[in-house]
């Protein structure tokens, strides 16, 4: 079975944009509709910051187009607040939030932790093995949600589709294979980061699919990527989407995952500040051949 590719960017509502990716009289409600049909995935963000509702998760996926696809980005309440301690109520939440009313343009959770959280092997392993791997498993959890979330919780699931997690990393203590180990017990991905030399950039392969997140190659959130750079993360991206690995891969572990014929893979570009993301995600996308009839864009910035 042949992977597939999506390539994309981390939110999609930046003032510096406007004008610039966006035409500059373009709506901002009209922002997800031009970058959706842009681009073939966008990380949801503002679940980050705060639970959102069910209404706007329906809006989103009314205004894209059918083959789109979102990431969503897990809570920080969990990963930075309670730092994964006492997480079952939290994640409930999340799940009763409104994320079904994506349908099939839900993709993977994003689980991100802040840069001082350190590997605890208990910590982490209880978290994982509590993530759901199906809608209805997810629909099951979700049904516990905390009493708050009452009149806003959407509970009802149109069908069995596969939900995906990947984990992002920014501590080196998870250097460590037994971090390697559970994430394959538990079939999560670890997210390959791109940041600028700041945090660690490790790229083993846990699960049946790569996320990999690019900050920026010399300035976090800020640099665009060379034509170089770009060729070397397609030439990655081919071979984590034909089942293999790239020869110089940065690993923790030595063991080799299980083999696959292919992967999908999902990536997405956060260096937004100077307006690189979006072109650079179309460049990626042009170079692995893939792209065809997405919208014309204008020039793109100085890198």
């Amino acid at each position: 079975m042949a992977s597939t590719i999506r390539i994309g960017i981390s939110g999609w509502r930046y003032e510096p944009w406007r004008g610039v990716f966006y035409p500059g009289d373009l709506a901002q409600a009209r922002e997800l509709e031009f970058a959706s049909r842009a681009l073939p995935t966008i990380e949801i963000n503002g679940s980050f910051y705060s639970l959102q509702r069910p209404k706007s998760y329906q809006e989103w996926y009314d205004a894209t187009p059918a083959g789109f696809m979102f990431s969503h980005k897990g809570n920080r309440f969990i990963t930075h607040t309670r730092r994964l301690r006492e997480p079952e109520l939290p994640l409930a939440n999340v799940f009763a939030s409104g994320v079904f009313n994506l349908r099939e343009k839900l993709g993977p959770f994003l689980w991100q932790f802040p840069p001082n959280f350190q590997f605890d092997a208990e910590l982490v392993e209880h978290f994982l093995s509590l993530l759901p791997h199906d809608t209805e498993a997810a629909l099951e959890l979700a049904r516990r949600h905390e009493s708050r979330m009452n009149g806003r919780a959407a509970l009802e699931i149109d069908a069995r589709r596969k939900v995906r997690h990947a984990m992002e990393i920014r501590h080196e203590s998870f250097n460590d294979k037994r971090f390697i180990t559970l994430l394959r017990k538990y079939k999560v991905a670890l997210v390959v980061a791109d940041t600028a030399g700041k945090w660690p950039d490790y790229e083993d392969v846990t699960a049946d699919f790569m996320y990999l997140r690019l900050h920026g190659e010399k300035e976090l959130y800020a640099s665009g990527y060379t034509d170089e750079a770009l060729d070397r993360w397609a030439a990655k991206i081919h071979a984590w989407a034909t089942g293999s690995q790239p020869p110089d891969a940065k690993l923790i572990s030595t063991a080799a995952p299980p083999k696959r014929a292919s992967r999908d893979i999902f990536c997405y570009f956060d260096n937004d500040i100077k307006v690189h993301a979006p072109f650079d995600a179309r460049a990626l996308l042009a170079r692995l051949g893939l792209g065809q009839g997405l919208t014309e864009l204008g020039p793109r910035p100085q890198r």
